[in-house]
């Protein structure tokens, strides 16, 4: 630890006895990588890769440790291991990089230094919310089977291209039609993007989880996968039983009412926000002091 504050005290005292040498060219760079970590922080956060980030912090804060108590073993294993570790990552990694690189060629780098336009904080309306229900337990009536991925922070960009675009605005009756036994787009997931459904007949990956009941089909395998790589949210619709299940951080919420299921919808709508900015708005609600 005392090496580490030596070696920083020394670079600082060298700083000062030289003077700092700034020329424009070196704003410039600073600027630029400033904007290109922007942009790569933007990027992960929509990706697969956030996700991984807690376990690679994780990792690098115990090397750290070990550093900073000499633990020369483990050390010695952290360079021998880094090599091949970084060569894993991209491996793993390489559908999100090769996404990232067609963005990359397509993306117009002036409008997004200009624009200031943000996202806005609701995911959904309640509008959303009260279809999506009531079309669940329609289709749960008649024992229509269903899939329904709601899309959060992670993009399912890769799984939205397995399917049939559809890009539609959500209401009860178009989710009951695309489900409708015998139709070209009852097979398979549908995603959602806030407000609208964006694709249909979707594919998503299975789950390996030995804890799934055997009487679930791959209908559920497949909701308790997609949930296990990214933060989405999926309503299940049994064609056997006609009960309505929802998956959500690798759990899976079986056999929930209608109230259970607009509470699990209500949780991911980032709907306490938008309510600040409302109230902010219009000033001060009458009961409030």
């Amino acid at each position: 630890m005392d090496m580490i504050f030596d070696r920083l005290s020394s670079y600082f005292v060298s700083l000062s006895l030289h003077g700092l040498n700034i020329r424009w060219e070196d704003i410039v760079e600073v600027i630029i990588i400033s904007f290109l970590v922007y942009e790569i922080m933007a990027w992960v956060r929509h990706t697969k890769v956030w996700l991984l980030m807690k376990g690679i912090i994780i990792i690098l804060v115990f090397i750290l440790m070990a550093i900073l108590f000499k633990m020369h073993t483990i050390i010695w294993i952290a360079e021998n291991v880094l090599s091949l570790a970084v060569i894993a990552v991209i491996v793993v990694l390489q559908p999100e990089l090769r996404r990232a690189l067609e963005e990359l060629g397509r993306k117009n780098f002036l409008l997004n230094v200009v624009s200031f336009e943000k996202t806005p904080d609701e995911r959904f309306s309640d509008r959303t919310v009260n279809d999506l229900v009531k079309a669940s337990f329609e289709m749960g009536k008649v024992k229509t089977g269903a899939l329904m991925v709601i899309e959060q922070n992670v993009l399912l960009t890769e799984y939205e291209r397995t399917g049939i675009e559809v890009d539609g605005l959500i209401s009860s009756q178009l989710i009951i039609n695309i489900f409708e036994h015998n139709t070209p787009l009852h097979d398979g997931a549908v995603i959602i993007r806030g407000n609208r459904i964006v694709s249909a007949t979707c594919y998503l990956p299975l789950s390996d989880n030995m804890a799934i009941s055997k009487e679930l089909g791959t209908r559920h395998r497949a909701a308790v996968g997609i949930s296990e790589v990214t933060d989405a949210l999926t309503i299940i619709v049994s064609e056997e039983t006609g009960n309505v299940s929802v998956t959500y951080e690798g759990e899976l919420y079986r056999n929930l009412d209608a109230n259970g299921l607009k509470e699990k919808l209500h949780m991911i709508q980032n709907k306490e926000v938008e309510e600040k900015k409302r109230r902010l708005w219009k000033g001060r609600a009458k009961d409030e002091k």
